[in-house]
Formats: C-alpha cells, sequence, structure tokens
C-alpha cells in the first residue's frame, strides 16, 4: 500500500463505523486526511486515533458537514482544496439503514435513505471528479452485500445500495477514459452501530449478530478492519486495473441459498 503515501484522502461518515475503522487504517499508510462526519465529539476521537498511529496533526483535517445538504458538499470540497490543494482519493461511507417492507416503509424514511446513501454520493462525486481527473485519482463507495442480494424487511435500504452499484458501475465506464477508476465495497453484517441506529434494541441486536454466523459462510460477522483492508486495495496501486468492481466483502453472504 506504498502507493498511498502522502495521497489526499476524504472518507465521509468517517466519525463511526466502517468510515472511522477506515481512516484509522489509512493514517497507518501516511495519507493525507480529510475526515467527515456530523458528530464532532466522535469524529475528534477519530482523529486522536489517527495522530496515534503516527500520522501527524498536519496531515488531517477534519470537517463537521451533513452529505445530506448540498452546500455542505460544496464546502467540504472547497476546504480539501484550499488546505491540500488536490484530491486523489474520495471514499464514500456516510450511510443510514431503516427497517421496513413495502407496506410498513414511511415515505419520509424512505427519502432519508435515498438522500442520505445515494443522493448524496451523487452530489459528492460530481463535485470530486474533476479534482479526481486532475490527479488521476478513484472513487470506492461503501454499498452493501444488499445491493447485490435482496432482503425482505429492508426495502429502501436494497433499493439504495443497489443504486450505489450502478452509480459506481456507470461512472466507471465514464471516467475509465481519464484515467479515474470507480470501485465499490459490499459488506455483509459488520460489527458497528448502524443496525442498532436504524431501530434494532441492544437484545434484537446480539440476537441478529447470533443469527449471522448461520448467514455467513464464514461463520461469523465481520469487522470495520476487514472492510477498511478491502477498502484501501481498491483505492491503492495494487487495484490499478480495477474498475467498476463490486467487491464483496460478506463472509460469504452473498453466495449463500437456503437449504
Amino acid at each position: 500500500m506504498s502507493s498511498l503515501a502522502n495521497k489526499v484522502v476524504l472518507i465521509t461518515g468517517a466519525s463511526s463505523g466502517i468510515g472511522a475503522g477506515t481512516a484509522v487504517h489509512f493514517a497507518s499508510f501516511g495519507c493525507r486526511l480529510a475526515l467527515c462526519g456530523r458528530n464532532e465529539e466522535n469524529l475528534q476521537k477519530v482523529v486522536k486515533q489517527c495522530n496515534e498511529t503516527g500520522l501527524p496533526k498536519d496531515k488531517i483535517i477534519s470537517i463537521i458537514g451533513d452529505v445530506c445538504i448540498v452546500t455542505d458538499c460544496e464546502r467540504i470540497i472547497k476546504e480539501i482544496i484550499d488546505h491540500y490543494g488536490q484530491l486523489d482519493v474520495l471514499i464514500n461511507s456516510a450511510g443510514i439503514l431503516i427497517s421496513g417492507s413495502i407496506e410498513t416503509t414511511k415515505l419520509d424514511d424512505y427519502d432519508k435513505i435515498m438522500n442520505t446513501n445515494v443522493r448524496s454520493l451523487f452530489v459528492l462525486n460530481q463535485l470530486a471528479v474533476p479534482h479526481l481527473i486532475k490527479t488521476k485519482g478513484n472513487i470506492v463507495n461503501v454499498s452493501s452485500v444488499a445491493g447485490l442480494r435482496s432482503f425482505p424487511g429492508v426495502l429502501a435500504y436494497c433499493i439504495s445500495k443497489s443504486a450505489v452499484d450502478q452509480m459506481t458501475q456507470c461512472m466507471a465506464l465514464e471516467l475509465a477514459d481519464r484515467g479515474v477508476r470507480v470501485n465499490a465495497v459490499n459488506p455483509g453484517v459488520i460489527i458497528t452501530e448502524i443496525h442498532k441506529r436504524g431501530g434494532m434494541s441492544e437484545e434484537q441486536y446480539q440476537e441478529f449478530l447470533e443469527k449471522s454466523k448461520t448467514t455467513h459462510a464464514l461463520g461469523r460477522p465481520g469487522t470495520v478492519d476487514e472492510v477498511a483492508k478491502s477498502i484501501a486495495f481498491l483505492a491503492s496501486d495494487d487495484a490499478s486495473f480495477s474498475t467498476g468492481v463490486t467487491l464483496p466483502v460478506d463472509g460469504g453472504r452473498g453466495v449463500m441459498c437456503p437449504r
């Protein structure tokens, strides 16, 4: 991963979950980081963790912003360019999950999921592309196994992640001739707070993790570090001939079938 050293990397959703784990992992490569999140207290904890890996303070900036707000997205990109003068990698990790079927999903919840998981990516990608063309950089979108497979009870989430996969592949084709690669990771169940934020109680979440031992071929849920390593691979020159990839990081969940 030496090719990532000194690269300017923007990570959204960096205050928790996969985004936070990815930030710390990229800090270990000596990247110049721009971390974006809504929770300032949590974001500063992640900044501290990055510093503890040995990343100097002058190689990391934190930006408080809501990717669902267009003016915030514009400000995020502007602050990065003003500070670093370039952008090499965009990692779109911000996302939410709200449970619901076609019968129970509220329209407001559908809109919230689509705005956070799809529209914000469209806006940030569009704003970032001119800068990524200059550096021949790349984008890694954080999708889900729910973009590749269908699951009951999380309808809007599945729709949003399948849209992320299509966005990834269409952009890959559109930007390949300018040397910009666009890929995605598709995690299975990863131990984060996203399910509890989506409405699960602690008891329900523990039952869900226990069930994940049977729904994932490897017999367990995954960790944020395992996803972060896959993101780093796709963002690095080790994946220089890969674009339009939707990479399952799902412990085999995506290939399992009922028996």
